[in-house]
């Protein structure tokens, strides 16, 4: 915390980049067809889909101090 935020957001860029060579190859496949999925039951009518306005309020209700 002692270096200035420039080193701090070189240093974190840097262990972010270091974690990218331990994924594993096929997540990228995964989270396609998981997108798939979720797309599917929502056209389909399987999930309703909540207004974000509404998640957003009821959200500021359950944590008001938040903000």
């Amino acid at each position: 915390m002692a270096l200035p935020p420039e080193d701090r957001a070189a240093m974190a860029s840097s262990l972010i980049e270091s974690l990218d060579e331990a994924v594993d190859e096929d997540v990228e496949a995964a989270w396609n067809e998981e997108i798939k999925r979720r797309v599917d039951d929502i056209r389909s009518g399987r999930v309703k889909t909540i207004p974000g306005e509404q998640v957003l309020r009821e959200l500021a209700e359950e944590f008001p101090d938040a903000e």
